[in-house]
């Protein structure tokens, strides 16, 4: 661990942030580990901060509240666990906005999410919720006010954020945030400075969502496709992302199989060789057995479509247990194994390799913090890196899509508010048109490199 014995000159405190909310509903459900989601909640937060010599700037950060995922329940409702989040969101405005001490917008946030934990025990005992509020939660909750923080400090220096994560701007290092082989480094070595012009757009394939004309039960008139076939033409689509029950294995074996032909059939139309899937069991597979029978029933019905897979995404619980069902090293042997729901902090990192995981998923709605000091430990370590998405429409898939753009491992990124909550993003079209937009399968990235965050001019 090292230390500077002053603090930056170009560090900040925050002397005002507020948020509020927008509701919008989605074109269609969206189902995803045995959860169907058809509405969402964006947490939109502001915020001004201050130097030293008293400049000022503002901040914005918005995520969807994600209840469903980030606060599963087999016993709390929608509007409970979405309550529950709100007024953890309270909680957290009066912790960051009583603050008052300086630093760069990191330093903020591992000063302050030890508070926001216990803050979140708190609202979870008031509600008598009878069950606490996971760890996941109080980080998508606090995700937003992060990302304002960060938006403003890259804005009061007028440099994109992603040129703030050095030694000119940090005082401490690595060392200080994971562990003391990290000792005098820092999070810019694992970043690039300047964006992508670029990613592939991983389109996601819920588990209940159309594959072909005969799977169409209602045909929306909006000018939007109805089945994954039309989607793969209206954008050009190569990288697919597929949404898997994880409890019925001849279920998910004939759906990988059936968007294999499809997709086959499709792309040969359109002269395109070579196309992608991630597999995304959201915790649902019993057990490692479980994974290891579907990979083999697929590379037994298509060996082309168990060629196609890139990564697996968190195929079991995530409570991580080093028990001997959730050992993944078998897996992890054939494909890439990805952490998602289990990775709440690097702690998480360090156990998820103990038994196989060997990529993570970086999340804008985890917050900027951890997806910047996580990247660099995924990169150390030489994880397979992805950046996937909590239906993020608007200011927050602008970050998530800043974060892909500035991690040179990364060539895709999850973009699903295009597909289930179009009309949270049309008031960002005519700015990120080629980013909300998807163009020959690609998000463009190259304009992310204004001040902050690049969202809000």
């Amino acid at each position: 661990m090292t230390a500077k014995s002053k603090r930056k000159s170009t560090d900040i405190r925050v002397k005002e942030i507020t948020f509020g909310y927008e509701d919008f509903p989605y074109r269609t459900p969206y189902e995803f580990g045995n959860r169907s989601v058809d509405r969402v909640t964006l947490l939109n937060v502001h915020c001004t901060v201050e130097t030293g010599n008293g400049h000022l700037a503002k901040g914005f950060g918005s995520m969807p509240m994600g209840n469903m995922w980030a606060f599963p329940s087999k016993k709390l409702s929608y509007d409970t666990t979405l309550s529950a989040m709100k007024r953890l969101a309270e909680r957290i405005q009066k912790i960051t906005a009583g603050y008052t001490e300086a630093g760069h917008p990191i330093d903020i946030n591992f000063t302050l999410e030890p508070e926001y934990l216990k803050a979140a025990v708190d609202v979870a005992e008031e509600m008598h919720l009878g069950q606490p509020i996971p760890k996941l939660c109080t980080l998508v909750t606090a995700s937003p006010f992060d990302a304002a923080i960060h938006d403003a400090f890259g804005k009061v220096h007028h440099l994109s954020c992603y040129r703030t994560y050095g030694p000119e701007f940090m005082t401490y290092d690595l060392g200080h945030y994971l562990s003391p082989e990290f000792t005098g480094k820092f999070p810019s070595q694992y970043l690039s400075p300047i964006p992508k012009p670029w990613l592939w757009c991983n389109h996601s394939v819920s588990a209940i969502d159309p594959i072909e004309e005969s799977d169409i039960k209602k045909r929306f008139q909006d000018g939007l496709p109805n089945s994954l076939a039309e989607w793969i033409v209206a954008d050009g689509l190569t990288h697919l992302k597929i949404k898997l029950e994880g409890n019925n294995l001849e279920s998910d074996v004939s759906r990988v199989l059936q968007i294999d032909r499809v997709a086959a059939k499709v792309e040969a139309g359109r002269g395109v060789h070579e196309w992608y899937y991630s597999l995304d069991f959201n915790e649902q597979c019993p057990n490692v057995d479980y994974l290891l029978n579907f990979i083999d029933r697929i590379k037994q019905g298509s060996p082309q479509s168990f060629s196609r897979i890139t990564f697996i995404e968190q195929p079991t619980r995530r409570d991580l247990e080093v028990k001997p069902e959730q050992m993944l090293f078998e897996a992890s042997k054939l494909k890439p194994v990805v952490m998602d729901e289990s990775l709440t902090g690097y702690d998480a990192i360090l156990v998820g390799r103990k038994i196989g995981y060997t990529g993570v998923a970086l999340k804008a709605c985890k917050g900027q913090s951890q997806s910047v000091l996580l990247n660099a430990a995924a990169q150390e370590f030489k994880m397979y890196l992805t950046v996937q998405d909590l239906t993020c429409p608007g200011a927050s898939l602008i970050q998530s899509a800043g974060i892909a753009a500035h991690v040179p491992p990364i060539d895709t990124i999850e973009s699903n508010g295009r597909e289930y909550v179009p009309t949270a993003n049309r008031a960002w079209l005519p700015k990120f048109s080629g980013l909300f937009e998807v163009r020959d399968g690609k998000l463009h990235t190259a304009n992310l490199n204004g001040p902050g965050l690049g969202a809000v001019s």
